[in-house]
Parts: C-alpha cells; sequence; structure tokens
C-alpha cells in the first residue's frame, strides 16, 4: 500500500490534519503520478483540497521527492496569525522594529531557506502581507520589518488553501499576480468521497495505529462495518475517518468493530448540494477537455477568439436576440452589440 503518514502523528490528537494518506483509488493514484511529475522540479505549487484531505502530507511528500530533500521543511498556518503578527512571522523584525522586540528575530522565509516552505490556508493572508508576498517571491529576498537591508533566500514555496483562490481574485479578496505566480503547478486533492477506493485501505490503517497505541490485540471490521464506512458521505474527510476508528475501538467487544460501534457524523458542511453540482461539474470537465485541446494549438490570439466565440454563439442561441444575449451573459447590451459589429455578425447600421 502506498502510505503516507505525518510525522509524530501520536502527538497530534487533537489536530484537524490529515495523519495519514493512501494512494489505491484511481484518482489517488493518477494524484501520486502528477505529485512524482511536479516534485522534482524547484517550481512554486499550490494545493488545493478540503480540510482534512491531507494538503500537509502532499506538501511533505513534494519536498521529499524535491532536489530539497534533506533541507528544512518549513509549515505554517497563514490563519492561525494576527493581521499585526503575520508579516513579522513571515518575513522577520529587527530589535526594536516594535513594542514588544526586544531581540531580532528571523521569519519563517528564512528558517525555511534552502528548503520548503509549505504556507497552509494562503487564502487568509491580508491583501497588505500579499504585496509583500509577491515581492519576496519575485526578488527572492526578504526584508526583516525595521530592517533596512534585503536578505536573500533560496526557498521553493509550497501553498495549499481549502477555498477557490480564482473565485477569492474575482471577489477581490486575492491578487491575481500573486495567485498565477503561486499557481505554477498545482494539485487537486479529491474529497475521501470521490475516491472510495482509499476509505477501507485508509480505516485499516487507522484500526492498526490506534490497536497499537491502546496495547489491543488483533480487532477487525465486520462486514456491516466497512459497508457503512462506504456509504458515509465523509465530510471531515480523513481526519474525519481517523477520529471514527479511534472511537470504535474504545468501545467495541470481543476485539471486532462492528457497524454500531461507527459514530458516524451528521453534520452536513456548508457545501453546494452534490445533486445539484454533478451536472454542472461534467459541463465543466467537458469544457475544460475542448479548453486544454485548443490551448495545445498555439493559435494566436487565444483570449479574444475564444470570447468570439462565447458571444457568437450566445447570440445564436438566443435566436439573434441582443437584449436576450446580454442578459444570458450576464453583461450591457451594449458590449454585445460592440462585439457583434466587431465580428460582422451585425451591421453597424442597424
Amino acid at each position: 500500500m502506498n502510505l503516507l503518514t505525518l510525522p509524530n502523528s501520536q502527538a497530534l490528537t487533537t489536530s484537524i490534519r490529515a495523519t495519514a494518506q493512501v494512494f489505491e483509488d484511481p484518482k489517488s493514484v493518477a494524484l501520486l503520478t502528477r505529485i512524482k511529475m511536479i516534485a522534482p522540479s524547484d517550481a512554486n505549487v499550490l494545493i488545493i483540497g478540503e480540510t482534512g484531505t491531507g494538503k500537509e502530507l502532499i506538501a511533505r511528500y513534494v519536498h521529499e521527492l524535491s532536489q530539497r530533500k534533506g533541507k528544512p521543511f518549513v509549515a505554517v498556518n497563514c490563519g492561525a496569525f494576527s493581521e499585526s503578527l503575520v508579516e513579522s512571522e513571515l518575513f522577520g523584525h529587527e530589535k526594536g522594529a516594535f513594542t514588544g522586540a526586544f531581540s531580532a528575530k528571523a521569519g519563517w522565509f528564512e528558517a525555511a531557506n534552502g528548503g520548503t516552505l509549505f504556507l497552509d490556508e494562503i487564502g487568509d493572508l491580508p491583501p497588505s502581507i500579499q504585496v509583500k508576498l509577491l515581492r519576496v517571491l519575485q526578488e527572492r529576498e526578504v526584508v526583516r520589518l525595521g530592517a533596512r537591508k534585503a536578505t536573500p533566500i533560496d526557498v521553493r514555496l509550497v501553498a495549499a488553501t481549502n477555498v477557490r483562490l480564482e473565485e477569492a481574485v474575482l471577489a477581490g479578496h486575492f491578487r491575481e499576480d500573486l495567485f498565477y505566480r503561486l499557481r505554477v503547478a498545482h494539485l487537486e486533492l479529491p474529497t475521501l468521497r470521490n475516491r472510495p477506493g482509499d476509505i477501507l485501505p485508509l480505516a485499516e490503517y487507522f484500526v492498526t495505529e490506534y490497536r497499537r497505541r491502546l496495547g489491543y490485540g488483533e480487532i477487525t471490521l465486520d462486514e456491516h462495518a466497512k459497508a457503512k464506512l462506504l456509504s458515509h458521505a465523509w465530510p471531515g474527510n480523513i481526519r474525519e475517518l481517523e477520529n471514527i476508528i479511534h472511537h470504535a475501538l474504545l468501545i467495541c467487544k470481543n476485539n471486532i468493530v462492528r457497524s454500531e460501534d461507527l459514530q458516524l457524523s451528521s453534520i452536513s458542511l456548508h457545501r453546494p448540494r452534490e445533486a445539484e453540482t454533478s451536472g454542472r461539474d461534467a459541463h465543466q470537465s467537458q469544457l475544460q477537455e475542448v479548453l486544454h485541446a485548443y490551448f495545445e494549438t498555439g493559435a494566436p490570439d487565444l483570449f479574444e477568439q475564444l470570447e468570439d466565440t462565447i458571444v457568437r454563439t450566445a447570440y445564436q442561441h438566443c435566436h439573434n436576440n441582443q437584449v436576450q444575449t446580454a442578459k444570458l451573459l450576464g453583461i450591457s447590451r451594449n458590449i454585445v452589440r460592440a462585439k457583434l459589429i466587431k465580428m460582422g455578425a451585425i451591421n453597424a447600421l442597424k
């Protein structure tokens, strides 16, 4: 079994991080292949996935497969610091830079020099820090708070988020230039419910792990328990599965985990209902495939051609009605009209 585990996982019993990751399901196998392609380079990596899907584990694995193996790996949660402290934590400060700065302190970028810096929940960074982070990535140097001289750094950045940064960019909450700087390479971690082939291997691993910690003999999952695990939606992903197995081992009898021992959560996390989004996701996937194929052609003026095609197709869909076309696309009629005139679909005099 392809297994990743988090270092010192026994000390993380109250953590919401996933402490183990397997690659048995076809989606996970495909992810593993992509990781092995991306990791040896020095490119920045953006990892996208829900809480509990194992983003830090993947970041550590990227580091282990890179030329920076053996150098520092520093993990930082961007949401763990107040806006007033995050700059000092990331970039460091000099003595006297602010009240309470009694001595100079290196930031996390300097601590990770030569290795990899993992910034979890990067979408939580305030705009002022996003600007400074972009400069650090561009110039490959940091300026400590209160310093006048820059310090050169050699750091590979791996960032992670549980939100769609594209949406944050469109909403004006995240800088577009920083988004593209981070997304040189990206990895999307499927949720546990979308990789059912990993559920039982992970469950068996956690049974073995907690059996060993508790000093128990052999423990088995009966068939009804396995079926119950496979049917659950896993809103908390791997971490939820670990906690459920831990609890089940505490209350099971005769060294057998039965269906009734699995106290599954009934919490429904705030996410679009899959019944409503599955069709949309399928269409989006098809569109992405078409776009990727189109991008491979290397045709000039790609954006303008795609924009013209969208407007022309929408205009035909709306039976050549400009007002309805504008409503369909969510833009003004004047923009639709100007586009149609430019592409020769209508006469400017009409």
